[in-house]
C-alpha cells in the first residue's frame, strides 16, 4: 500500500540544506494543502471554469449554483485554467502562475494559505531555486477523494505534523490526539442518542481546541455511517495557525461552511458565542498555565459570575484544563421541555482535575458545581502512554445536560486503564493503543451501566466532603533562657523603641532572669508578668501594653502542661495545634470529631466558621484492589536460596 505520508516527508530531501529542519514544516504542509485541494478540485474543475466563464472575476458563485449546475458537492472552486501537473510542466514564470493559481481560489480558501503566508514561501523557494523541484514533486503524489478518503487525508495530515513537531523539538500531543481515543469518544457520544436515527435528524459538533480537525472528522464519518440521511454541522476553534488552515481545509472539503472554523483563542476570543451545540469533543492542552489569559478569564469571572461561563471558579494558574471544561459545558444545548437533543460532551484531561486543589479551591468549587448541576455522566480511565507527547494516566470526562433516567444524580466510574495492545513500535511517548474490542468492551461497560470490576457508580454526593478545622487550647509555659530573651529583643515592636529604652529593657529581662532562676520555666502568666514589670520598674521604664504583650509572646513557648490561655473567658486557639480533617458528606461533622478526634485529643473543637465544602473524585482509590504481602516464610527460603548461590559461588572463586 502505497503510504502518502511518508512520500510527502521525503520532499524534505529536496529542502536539506537551504532550509533548517524546524523550517521544513513550513514549506511541505501548505504544498500538501495545495495538492488536497487540487486534487478534490479535479473530477468537476471542467464544469465549475464552464459555469464561471462569463462571470465577473469579483463575482463569487453561491454554493447552491456549484453544487446544483456543475455537480459540484463542495463550497469552493478555483477559477485558474491550470492544475499542479500543468504548472509543473510550463517552468516559465513559474513563481508568478502558481501565484495567481492560488489566488484564483474562492475567497473562503486563500484564507488557509494566507495564514500559512504562502505568498512569502514561494517568493523563498523561488530565490533558492527550488520553487519548480517542490511543485513537480507534488504534483506527482494523488491525492484525489478517490485514492485518499477524508479520514486517510486527516491521518496524512497529523502523521506530518506530528514528524514536524519531533524535528523541532515542539508538542506534537498538542495538536492532535489518537484516532483510537477519538473513535471511542464519539463512539460513547453516540451511544446515548436515542434520536439519531431519524431521517434527516441534525447535529452541530463543536471542538473548542480543534488542532486539525481529527475529531470533527470522526464525528462526522460515525454518525454518517449511523445514519446516511443526518446533517452533521462541524464548528470549531484553533489557536495554532499551521493547525487551523489544515482543519479548514479538511471542512472545507468535506462540504462544511468556511465560518464553521475559525482561528483563535478560545479562552479570550471565543467563537460562536450565541450557539450552543448537540455534542462537544475537546482534548486541550494537558498541564498548560494560562498565564497570558488570566487577566480576560479573571475579568470574566468577576464580572459575569454565572452568566459567563466561568461563574464557578478559577484553577490555579499552572494549569487551565479546567477552563476548557466549563467552557465545553457552557457550549451543549440546554434541555427543553418537549423537545429531545439536549447537549453531550466527551473532553479528554490528566489526572490532575481529579483530586488538584482542597476543599474552598477552584478546581474543587468546579467540580462540586458540575456534580450538583448533574452534567458528569461517566468518567473512563486510559491506559498510560497513549499519546504521543506524555507517557501520563488520562481520563476521558463524559458530560450530559439532560441525563437519562437512570443515570441521574449519579456518576459511573470505568477502568480502561488494562485494556490496550502494545504497538509494535512505539511513536514518541505513544507505546499503547485501544484495540476495536477495547473500544467495544468500554463502550459495553458504558451501555450497560452496571457494577462490575471495571465499573462502579457512585451518587453524586459519594464525592463531595467537608473540610473542618480542629482546633486545641493554647497553653503556654514563660521563661528567660537567653534564647527567648534575644528573641524578644528582637521583635519588631520592640526594636522600634527608643535606643535608651531597649537598653534599660535588656537589663530589666537580665535581673528578673536572676531573680526567677538561669532555667527556670514559669506556667503561670500572671506570676511571671507581675516579675517582669517589678524588673522595668526598678529601671524605670513603662511599657505600652502592645508591647508588653509582644513581649510575654515572645517569652513563651507551647507547652501541653502549661497554662490554659483564655481569651474573652474561651480557651485560645493554638495555630501550631491545628489540624484539619476532610469528613464524608453524608456524616456529621461533631459525630465524626467524637469518634475519630476527642478519643485522642479530648479537648479538641471545630471552628465552624472555617469550615470548607469540597469535590473530589478519587478514581484510582476505587479500583485498588489489596494484594497481601508473601508470607514471611516465603521470603526467608527465597532469600536462603539466593545466599546459598553466592556463597557455592564465592567458595568457587577461593578454589
Amino acid at each position: 500500500m502505497f503510504n502518502h505520508a511518508t512520500f510527502i516527508w521525503n520532499a524534505a530531501d529536496l529542502l536539506r540544506g537551504s532550509y533548517k529542519q524546524h523550517q521544513y514544516g513550513d514549506v511541505i504542509l501548505p504544498f500538501t494543502v495545495l495538492a488536497r485541494l487540487d486534487g478534490v478540485l479535479a473530477p468537476t474543475k471542467q464544469a465549475v471554469l464552464a459555469l464561471t466563464k462569463d462571470m465577473p472575476q469579483e463575482e463569487v458563485p453561491s454554493d447552491g449554483m456549484l453544487r446544483n449546475r456543475a455537480g459540484h458537492e463542495y463550497s469552493f472552486h478555483n477559477r485558474s485554467l491550470h492544475d499542479l501537473k500543468s504548472l509543473a510542466g510550463d517552468p516559465d514564470n513559474v513563481e508568478q502562475n502558481l501565484r495567481d493559481y492560488v489566488n484564483a481560489f474562492s475567497p473562503n480558501v486563500r484564507d488557509i494559505f494566507e495564514q500559512y503566508k504562502f505568498e512569502d514561501t514561494l517568493a523563498d523557494l523561488s530565490r533558492k531555486n527550488l520553487l519548480l523541484e517542490i511543485l513537480k514533486y507534488f504534483a506527482k503524489v494523488d491525492l484525489t477523494p478517490a485514492a485518499v478518503s477524508n479520514a486517510m487525508m486527516g491521518t496524512i495530515f497529523e502523521e506530518l505534523i506530528r514528524k514536524f513537531a519531533e524535528a523541532s523539538n515542539e508538542t506534537a500531543g498538542e495538536h492532535f490526539t489518537p484516532r483510537e481515543v477519538i473513535e471511542l469518544m464519539v463512539t460513547l457520544l453516540l451511544n446515548g442518542d436515542e434520536d439519531l436515527s431519524a431521517p434527516g435528524v441534525i447535529r452541530s459538533v463543536y471542538d473548542p481546541t480543534a488542532g486539525t480537525g481529527g475529531m470533527l472528522s470522526v464525528a462526522d464519518n460515525k454518525i454518517k455511517a449511523f445514519n446516511a440521511q443526518a446533517q452533521v454541522n462541524l464548528l470549531g476553534q484553533e489557536l495554532n495557525d499551521a493547525s487551523y488552515a489544515i482543519c479548514k481545509a479538511d471542512m472545507v472539503v468535506k462540504g462544511q461552511p468556511i465560518t464553521n472554523i475559525v482561528l483563535g483563542n478560545t479562552l479570550t476570543e471565543p467563537a460562536f458565542e450565541d450557539q450552543t451545540f448537540h455534542y462537544g469533543l475537546s482534548n486541550p492542552p494537558f498541564g498548560v498555565d494560562w498565564k497570558k489569559e488570566k487577566d480576560v478569564v479573571t475579568r470574566e469571572h468577576e464580572l459575569r459570575g454565572f452568566n459567563g461561563r466561568f461563574g464557578p471558579g478559577l484553577p490555579r494558574v499552572s494549569d487551565g484544563s479546567l477552563l476548557f471544561l466549563m467552557h465545553l459545558v457552557s457550549k451543549l444545548r440546554e434541555p427543553k421541555l418537549g423537545e429531545t437533543g439536549a447537549g453531550r460532551g466527551a473532553i479528554v484531561l490528566n489526572g490532575s482535575p481529579l483530586f488538584t486543589g482542597g476543599a474552598g479551591s477552584g478546581e474543587s468549587n468546579i467540580r462540586k458545581w458540575l456534580l450538583e448541576n448533574d452534567y458528569l455522566e461517566a468518567i473512563i480511565g486510559l491506559p498510560t502512554d497513549m499519546f504521543y507527547n506524555t507517557g501520563i494516566a488520562t481520563y476521558v470526562w463524559m458530560l450530559n445536560k439532560a441525563k437519562s433516567a437512570e443515570r441521574r444524580g449519579k456518576v459511573q466510574l470505568i477502568d480502561g486503564t488494562e485494556m490496550f495492545v502494545k504497538m509494535r513500535k512505539s511513536v514518541g511517548s505513544k507505546r499503547k493503543e485501544l484495540s476495536q474490542q477495547d473500544i467495544n468492551t468500554i463502550s459495553e461497560l458504558y451501555r450497560d451501566f452496571a457494577e462490575s470490576k471495571h465499573s462502579k457508580i457512585f451518587a453524586n454526593e459519594d464525592f463531595f466532603y467537608r473540610t473542618i478545622t480542629v482546633e486545641r487550647p493554647l497553653r503556654l509555659n514563660y521563661a528567660l533562657t537567653p534564647d527567648r530573651t534575644e528573641r524578644a529583643l528582637s521583635a519588631k515592636a520592640v526594636a522600634k523603641l527608643p535606643d535608651g529604652d531597649r537598653e534599660a529593657l535588656a537589663r530589666a529581662l537580665a535581673s528578673a532572669s536572676g531573680e526567677l532562676g538561669e532555667g527556670v520555666v514559669s506556667t503561670q502568666r500572671a506570676t511571671f508578668e507581675k516579675l517582669i514589670g517589678a524588673a522595668l520598674v526598678k529601671e524605670g521604664l513603662a511599657l505600652k501594653p502592645a508591647v508588653m504583650k509582644v513581649l510575654l509572646t515572645e517569652l513563651s513557648e507551647q507547652d501541653e502542661a502549661g497554662e490554659l490561655v483564655t481569651k474573652a473567658g474561651k480557651p485560645e486557639a493554638s495555630a501550631a495545634l491545628r489540624d484539619t480533617e476532610n469528613v464524608p458528606w453524608d456524616e456529621d461533622i461533631h459525630e465524626y470529631l467524637e469518634r475519630e478526634v476527642t478519643p485522642f485529643v479530648p479537648d479538641a473543637w471545630i471552628d465552624e466558621s472555617k469550615t470548607k465544602e469540597g469535590a473530589e473524585i478519587p478514581f484510582t482509590r476505587h479500583f485498588y484492589e489489596y494484594v497481601p504481602p508473601r508470607p514471611l516464610e516465603e521470603i526467608d527460603r527465597d532469600l536462603d536460596e539466593v545466599l546459598g548461590r553466592i556463597k557455592a559461588r564465592l567458595e568457587q572463586v577461593k578454589a
